[in-house]
């Protein structure tokens, strides 16, 4: 994990905190002036799209690396008898002395 990437992970969490908290003060205030209906202001629109930005960038410098998935890469770590092992298929029981009797 890198500590670039949980930086911006942080970043933009405390980012869309702050930008919702702007949202609830701001439609706070526009209910106080008895007019509920109205833009949010610029910056908290931007502030929310950095925020997102910011998150996608952390998140992607966060996650471990992406992993083969051929079927060689996958024999590599793995030997042909464990792959090809099928223990559902044995049976160990023998009705041979039903025969007999």
């Amino acid at each position: 994990m890198s500590l670039l990437g949980r930086t911006f992970l942080f970043i933009a969490t405390v980012a869309i905190f702050h930008a919702a908290f702007s949202t609830y003060e701001h439609l706070s205030h526009l209910k106080a002036l008895e007019r509920p209906e109205g833009q949010l202001p610029q910056d908290i629109v931007i502030e929310t799209f950095v925020a997102l930005a910011l998150g996608i960038l952390g998140a992607s410098l966060n996650a471990s690396p992406l992993k083969e998935i051929t079927w060689a890469s996958e024999m590599d770590k793995r030997s042909i008898d464990e792959m090809d092992a099928r223990p559902s298929f044995a049976s160990y029981v023998n009705r041979g002395k039903n025969i007999l009797s």
